[in-house]
């Protein structure tokens, strides 16, 4: 399997699994909307800053994301490995800024507690077929 093949699966996805670190060393692991943005190697994902999730990748970047489909004979997943940041910035606000962000973001685009998780890959482990693949990126 290709790296553009992975990536045209990973973009047919509704749901993104992520995880980061916490204050004990343990993995802690939540369910997000698939990414908004995907730029290269980078995921853009769109949060609550005053999430647990904000304060870990604030105190370690370190992260995982894995995108799976279950099918009735067949299942795929793609862990990807990398480095996650926070960002704060108006400019990549406005970008990721979809219309129903309302619902979650009060105050709109310039909401204190929106923000951007911006994953960047640096490796990938495919599943597929009863095979496993590191695919290089």
């Amino acid at each position: 399997m290709t790296k553009e093949q992975v990536f045209e699966f990973i973009k047919r996805q509704k749901t993104a699994i992520i995880s980061s670190v916490d204050s004990e060393g343990f993995p802690n692991t939540k369910a997000m909307l698939s990414p908004r943005k995907i730029d290269g190697n980078d995921f853009y994902f769109s949060t609550n800053t005053s999430s647990l999730k904000v304060a870990q990748y604030n105190a370690d970047e370190k992260a995982c994301v894995y995108f799976y489909k279950r099918g009735l004979f067949s299942y795929m997943g793609v862990m990807l490995v990398g480095t996650m940041q926070v960002l704060t910035e108006q400019s990549i606000k406005d970008e990721i800024w979809q219309a129903g962000d309302t619902m979650f973001y009060k105050e709109g685009k310039t909401d204190p507690d929106y923000c951007i998780l911006k994953f960047s890959a640096l490796k990938c482990r495919v599943y597929k077929d009863l095979k496993t693949d590191w695919i290089d990126l």
